[in-house]
């Protein structure tokens, strides 16, 4: 086999094939390397002298479906120029691992179309060593996510498992890839995103999230010019929240027909309207629930106007429509409405500030639910660093996210 092939096959450069083998199912290539290619490692003179040698396999390319091993007797060298005795460098491996830089590469191109499980068993190799390659290359690329370009973001936290376990991440919305991992889902979590914030320069514009107190004040502290727009889906959810909340009230005072009638309504009234399935006759149930109970009507239709906040023409029309939603909202006598009302007018600034800037945590749910998925193709991930850096890497992944 001419070293050509050598070189265009496998990667390896500079040596020689002495024989080649069938062992076990496998090929192995035993090669060499001539006296006068030898360096040393430290001041790279080539007045070097052997000094013993250690056999060491390295897995290389498969050809087909057979595993295919290199196997080179590394030469230690003795110099004469700096008086050092080591071990040459590999052209073609890193000595710290049993593989070549080109198995590395085909590995990694591997993991961008496949789950790391199936890397795994299409090669032969153990989880733990795709999972090594895989998470040094990822620590190389996103290890440190660059946040100077940052211009518009948006924060959420993730449920990860049992036991409350949550992650605050941070999505770059025009990238769409994400930018920070912190554990928790307290303010606090973002303590590091803000240094380093800070610390590159970048000048965010804007910020979606959603409602919490303690976000908002760590945003208003760090981004004191960046617009904070709060999350429509969110708004609609606590919503949607309250409207099951004074259902239950309802039901429970309720009798005869009234109380029948709300039953199993609760997913009904927190549907959009026109997601109402009419062949499972949800519009004509819900309109009977409402017809009977008219403090979860009254709820139930303002809750589907608020929807039209987002549709506005410009701010100065936003302003006024909430302004009469949440007058409306007030003066209905119904106590979740009232307090929900109270919330929108002082978190006021934050809605219409959708109108400068029309973002929303969406795109970061879509992430949310990748990010879960990940982790229940993996059956959960024992290595935390690794897991932050899937996420970081989870923008260029190929592979069908399947859950």
């Amino acid at each position: 086999m001419s070293t050509s092939l050598l070189y265009h096959g496998w990667g390896v450069r500079g040596y020689y094939l002495v024989r080649q083998e069938f062992v076990e199912g496998r090929i192995v290539q035993v090669i060499g390397q001539e006296d006068w290619r030898l360096r040393c490692p430290a001041c790279g003179s080539s007045r070097v002298i052997r000094r013993g040698q250690i056999q060491r396999d390295f897995r290389g390319l498969p050809i087909g479906s057979k595993a295919v091993t290199i196997r080179l007797a590394i030469p230690r060298v003795g110099c004469q120029e700096c008086g050092l005795v080591r071990q040459v460098r590999l052209g073609f491996a890193d000595a710290r691992y049993s593989y070549t830089r080109s198995f590395e590469r085909y590995v990694l191109e591997l993991c961008r179309v496949m789950t790391i499980q199936d890397v795994a068993l299409h090669l032969g190799l153990s989880w733990g060593t795709v999972q090594d390659i895989h998470k040094r290359n990822l620590a190389r690329r996103f290890g440190k996510p660059k946040l100077k370009q940052l211009k518009r973001i948006a924060t959420d936290e993730i449920s990860i498992g049992r036991g409350q376990r949550y992650l605050t991440v941070v999505l770059d919305l025009d990238r769409g890839a994400v930018v920070f991992v912190g554990k928790g889902r307290s303010a606090g979590a973002l303590a590091p995103f803000w240094r380093r914030l800070r610390a590159s320069g970048a000048k965010v514009r804007a910020i979606a999230m959603d409602m919490s107190a303690a976000y908002i004040d760590a945003a208003g502290r760090n981004l004191p010019k960046a617009k904070i727009i709060f999350d429509r889906f969110h708004v609609i959810k606590l919503l949607n929240e309250k409207l099951s909340e004074l259902r239950r009230q309802v039901q429970s005072s309720a009798e005869g027909l009234g109380k029948k009638a709300l039953k199993n309504t609760r997913w009904l009234l927190v549907k959009n309207s026109e997601n109402l399935d009419e062949k499972r006759n949800e519009k004509q149930r819900l309109e009977e629930a409402l017809r009977l109970n008219k403090p979860l009507a009254t709820a139930y239709y303002l809750k589907e106007d608020l929807r039209q906040f987002w549709q506005q023409e410009d701010k100065a029309a936003a302003r006024r429509f909430l302004k009469d939603w949440i007058a409306r909202a007030t003066a209905s006598g119904v106590q979740v409405l009232a307090k929900f009302a109270r919330t929108l007018l002082a978190h006021e600034y934050g809605l219409l500030s959708w109108y400068d800037f029309p973002i929303s945590t969406g795109p970061l749910e879509g992430t949310n639910n990748k990010i879960k998925t990940l982790q229940r193709q993996a059956y959960g991930f024992r290595d935390q660093e690794y897991f932050t850096l899937r996420i970081y890497g989870l923008h260029e992944a190929k592979y069908a996210l399947v859950g």
